[in-house]
């Protein structure tokens, strides 16, 4: 596929002919795979681009109302951050409507592949095409209605007169004045079940009379359907696209994607002491570090997965190579590892994660969605997500331990139930560090840590000065993400001073 550039691109990007025919409308349903060809490059840039859309989405939908006037401003401030061209899509661009498409269905295969996976995905597509169906004028919706033939037949003014009473009476939030502007259509029975089950439309002779404000109730009932179906349909055809050896890879890293800084390079590489981990397992630490800390410290020793996961995160903070060989060896040898057997055996794994050995790689730090979906702990390891693989009961006592109030609790306990780990431990940094908004979307545990510094430095103001001032914000959890889309703020953008106060910061255990 060529592409050319400057005006002449600008035009080929316009809809015009077979192309208008092709994406006949901003919005779609879709139904028909894209059948042209592209670079794996640019398969990787669509995908990424898109689930950092769905990221933002899946913040945005526990942290405020859908369709509220709260979550539409976070929303369209949020996808002015992101390279998808979400403005575009309302526009006769080609290039943008292409990207749309192809780009669904790429994650519809890399999301296919298991039903936590499927529900997830349908779950934040949903939410965008409501969304985007409720941006949209009542022309350009009527004509989105026809084109996924949902072409309900609207009633007429004489019997919208006739069934006035019955109109207002049925319709929530209906004024008789609303109600003379307000367009309703006469839609099956079978079509709009979900908003009769709610009471919210007058039923009359086996039909439904839907105000258009409600309709997007009827659309994406039909759009659950149909792609459901889509990704069953896509799972069992899954054989033949994993016998490709160029997308396999690339599908599987989707699922499990993270496209944020990989935090191998720290500016503040042994700016922090030995002395101070203990104080800064307590202070900024995220939930699953600070287990494995402790788990360290209690046994004096970790299995092989709670080692990389936490020597690698160390590393992230700041630890040079002779910090964590000397860490690692004054806490193995205080239980039944001497020292001779240390050096023998553990010693050449951690310097094999700074790449001083084998392959000479330089291993990062892990992310919150490879801790998540990868290697989940047996009887007798510590490392995982504390919000995804521990017994809800024992996270209960284990927050309680850490003082988190009853009502915090609870609000965590919610978002593991609903399978929101990240913004369960969003949450749980807001308890930890008193504050209303964190003002980012936690995608990563080096990037917890960094935000901790940051606002325990005094680069955030905290939620009791907020109070003081009055400027108290409204409670948002944005992300993402994965949600992924926001590049997180290291600890070092400061000057060095800021680390030498650290103890300062640190006087509870």
């Amino acid at each position: 596929m060529e592409f050319s550039s400057g005006r002449a691109r600008l035009k080929l990007g316009r809809l015009a002919g077979d192309r208008r025919e092709l994406y006949p409308h901003s919005l779609q349903f879709y139904l028909e795979p894209p059948t042209e060809n592209i670079s794996l490059v640019e398969f990787e840039s669509f995908a990424i681009d898109r689930l950092k859309l769905l990221k933002v989405v899946e913040n945005l939908g526990v942290s405020y109302v859908r369709s509220s006037d709260a979550y539409k401003t976070k929303l369209v401030n949020e996808l002015r951050k992101l390279k998808f061209p979400y403005k575009a899509l309302a526009e006769d661009d080609y290039e943008a409507r292409r990207k749309d498409h192809i780009s669904h269905f790429i994650l519809r295969l890399a999301y296919c592949q298991s039903e936590e996976l499927r529900r997830w995905f349908l779950q934040q597509e949903m939410d965008l095409l409501r969304y985007r169906f409720n941006e949209l004028t009542d022309s350009l919706r009527q004509k989105f209605l026809e084109h996924v033939n949902l072409s309900f037949e609207a009633i007429s003014e004489d019997l919208k007169s006739e069934l006035a009473n019955e109109l207002y009476a049925s319709t929530p939030g209906l004024s008789t004045i609303k109600g003379k502007e307000q367009m309703f259509y006469k839609v099956g029975l079978a079509d709009a079940v979900d908003l009769f089950r709610a009471r919210r439309v007058f039923i009359k002779d086996g039909f439904a009379y839907v105000p258009l404000k409600e309709i997007d109730a009827i659309v994406l009932n039909n759009y659950r359907t149909k792609l459901s179906k889509a990704l069953a349909l896509t799972a069992r055809s899954l054989p033949s696209v994993q016998s490709d050896e160029r997308l396999q890879p690339l599908l599987n890293h989707l699922s499990h994607s993270y496209v944020g800084p990989d935090y191998s390079v720290q500016k503040n590489t042994g700016k922090i002491s030995l002395e101070q981990i203990d104080a800064l397992s307590v202070k900024s630490y995220p939930l699953c570090m600070r287990q494995l800390h402790k788990a360290l410290r209690d046994n004096h020793h970790l299995r092989h997965g709670g080692r990389m996961q936490y020597g690698l995160f160390l590393k992230g903070i700041g630890l040079t190579l002779e910090q964590a060989l000397e860490f690692w060896k004054k806490e193995f040898i205080r239980g039944k590892v001497d020292a001779d057997k240390f050096d023998k055996g553990y010693a050449y794994s951690i310097r094999h994660n700074y790449g001083k050995e084998g392959k000479r790689t330089d291993y990062t730090p892990y992310s919150c969605m490879k801790i998540i979906m990868s290697n989940p702990p047996s009887q007798g390891d510590y490392h995982g997500c504390p919000f995804r693989h521990s017994d809800p009961e024992l996270l209960k006592q284990k927050l309680q331990s850490y003082k988190i109030p009853p009502s915090g609790i609870t609000q965590i306990l919610e978002l593991v139930k609903g399978m929101h780990y990240q913004l369960a431990c969003q949450k749980y940094f807001e308890l930890t560090h008193d504050v209303d908004d964190i003002g980012f979307s936690l995608n990563h545990p080096n990037q917890y840590f960094a935000e901790s510094q940051r606002l325990l430095s005094g680069g955030r103001e905290l939620k009791k000065e907020l109070s003081n001032s009055g400027n108290s914000q409204q409670k948002s959890n944005s992300q993402e993400s994965m949600n992924s889309s926001s590049t997180p703020t290291s600890s070092n953008t400061t000057a060095d001073a800021e680390l030498e106060g650290l103890e300062a910061y640190f006087t509870e255990d």
